[in-house]
Order: structure tokens, then C-alpha cells, then sequence
């Protein structure tokens, strides 16, 4: 795997990692759930980040390496951070720009 298939990978699932947050999040509010916003976005990363590359992994033949199952945990630690700083940022920067 090379790092321009990791960055684009990493791109694609943090941004579903962030919509399916943010629809776990309403779900929770609806059902009046008390939860923390980071563990949510933790749980739902390591499910998109790691079936996800499992799932390119598969597509594309690629054999089940040491390698793999490394990149695999990077990419679920890379997308948790992505997807926790990204979607909150631009939420904000959307409300700023609505507020002038």
C-alpha cells in the first residue's frame, strides 16, 4: 500500500466516519441517551476505518500481512482523529459563515 491509497482511504472513510456519527449522535439525543462525543466517534471509527480497509484489502487481493493488519490499526487511530476534529470544524465554520 502506498501512502497516496492511504491518504485517499483515509479521506473517504473519515468523512463517513463523520456522517455516521453525526446520525448516531441525533439517534442517541432522540432515545435522551447521555454519551460521550469522542467515545461515540472511537466506536464508530474503528467500525468504518477497519472494515473498510478490510474490505479494500479484499477487492484488491492484497495477502494478510504483519503489514496489513498494521496499517489497519493506523488507519482506525488516523480516521478516529480525522473524524473528531473534522466534521466539528466545519460545523462551526458553517455556523460562523450563517452568522454574518
Amino acid at each position: 500500500m502506498t501512502v497516496e491509497i492511504f491518504l485517499i482511504l483515509l479521506a473517504i472513510l473519515a468523512s463517513v466516519t463523520s456522517l455516521v456519527t453525526e446520525a448516531v449522535k441525533m439517534l442517541l439525543d432522540s432515545l435522551k441517551v447521555t454519551y460521550t462525543s469522542n467515545v461515540v466517534v472511537l466506536l464508530v471509527a474503528v467500525v468504518v476505518g477497519g472494515s473498510g480497509m478490510a474490505v479494500f484489502y479484499e477487492l484488491n487481493g492484497y495477502a494478510w500481512t504483519s503489514f496489513e493488519i498494521i496499517c489497519i490499526a493506523l488507519m482506525i487511530v488516523a480516521n478516529w482523529l480525522s473524524a473528531m476534529l473534522g466534521y466539528d470544524k466545519i460545523k462551526q465554520t458553517i455556523t460562523q459563515f450563517k452568522g454574518k
